[in-house]
């Protein structure tokens, strides 16, 4: 299972990485805005939540490799020359997978430390949302969990919920990961795609 969960972090840190990467060539940083930009929105959320558990030393200390890979894809980034052209619209689908793995293993990381399911999905979503908020914020845009356009953390937060309830149905750890993750994605997805929302401004007469 360890292999299966850091599989899927790392999977999570490029996914993450690449969204804030793309944005901030968009707002033509230099090579070290990309690295920052990238390195905050991949680990900015598990930071906030390992700070606020007092879980030390922070992952990405314990786990250098994660910020060694993303200066390393900061570099290439930085330097290759068609990805100044990327549109900020190409951010959703990593986004995505950012949200759903990071949102699930966050609130698999409380649950471990003993945390009630409520503080547990509550850190998910602040996992899930926190780095996105902040690389949102840096570049001068409303982040994504403040906009009124698509759901975004309330799909990270009901996606922990399921993750929860299928870990007590099924008692198959992978197997409630899996879904809770592929909730999150999937539904991410559907919300850009068909403009779904949790409220719609009031036509006016």
């Amino acid at each position: 299972m360890f292999d299966i969960i850091y599989t899927l972090e790392m999977i999570g840190v490029v996914a993450f990485a690449i969204s804030g990467m793309i944005v901030a060539r968009s707002k033509n940083m230099d090579p070290v805005g990309v690295f920052a930009i990238g390195f905050i929105t991949a680990l900015g959320g598990g930071t906030l939540r390992d700070l606020i558990m007092d879980n030390h030393p922070l992952y990405w200390i314990k786990h250098q490799e994660q910020p060694i890979m993303i200066l390393a894809m900061a570099i290439v980034f930085s330097y290759w020359s068609r990805a100044h052209s990327l549109k900020e619209s190409r951010i959703v689908f990593p986004d995505a997978i950012g949200l759903g793995i990071f949102s699930i293993l966050g609130a698999q990381l409380a649950l471990d430390l003993g945390h009630s399911w409520f503080i547990a999905s509550m850190l998910g979503v602040m996992t899930g949302c926190f780095g996105g908020a902040l690389r949102d914020t840096l570049c001068n845009e409303v982040p994504f969990i403040f906009r009124k356009d698509q759901i975004y953390a309330s799909i990270a937060f009901a996606g922990c919920w399921l993750y929860f309830v299928c870990q007590w149905l099924l008692e198959s750890e992978s197997m409630a990961l899996t879904i809770g993750l592929l909730f999150i994605v999937i539904v991410r997805m559907l919300a850009v795609r068909f403009d779904i929302r949790l409220q719609r401004d009031q036509m006016l007469n």
